[in-house]
């Protein structure tokens, strides 16, 4: 709830609407949820696996040891985005994201984003103990996303670090 308030404190301008922030908190390792829809009404946590970047985790060893913002990293950015809108990429449903901070402003053009993968899940958790990694992407279940989608929407903040 912390890094909510302090994102919308930062960021809450840039959001249309207020009401839901997601926090990605990459302390824990991929195995645990670490992607949270927070309710700024009623203070309700819905959790969720997501991936990290390989470049934030060379070694695949489940845990992010470094955020970067450069192009061709591989690696997840840390800071505040904003939702924006929904498209269909080869990933199927996904949502463009836009990096609010200089340790994320290069979301765009790295095509930074939400989607689903098949690498995230409590199968693949169950069989390696840890998630598979992305290129930088907030990558949920297949499963999940729909639910992190809808409820999330554009016009929203997320804020991604260790807190």
């Amino acid at each position: 709830m912390k890094a909510a308030r302090r994102a919308l404190a930062t960021h809450g301008g840039a959001a249309t609407h207020r009401d839901i922030v997601g926090v990605a908190d990459f302390s824990p390792a991929s195995r645990d949820p670490r992607f949270h829809l927070v309710d700024m009404a009623n203070g309700r946590v819905s959790s969720f696996l997501v991936a990290h970047g390989r470049g934030s985790d060379p070694d695949h060893s489940g845990w992010l040891k470094r955020f970067s913002n450069e192009e061709g990293s591989n690696a997840t950015s840390s800071g505040v985005y904003l939702t924006a809108g929904e498209y269909q990429g080869k990933h199927g449903r996904s949502m463009r994201l836009e990096g609010l901070d200089p340790t994320n402003c290069n979301a765009e053009p790295r095509a930074v984003v939400m989607h689903g993968a098949w690498y995230v899940g409590p199968q693949m958790v169950a069989e390696h103990g840890k998630l598979g990694r992305s290129e930088g992407c907030f990558a949920f279940s297949e499963a999940d996303l729909p639910r992190v989608l809808e409820r999330l929407g554009p016009g929203r903040l997320i804020t991604a670090g260790k807190f």
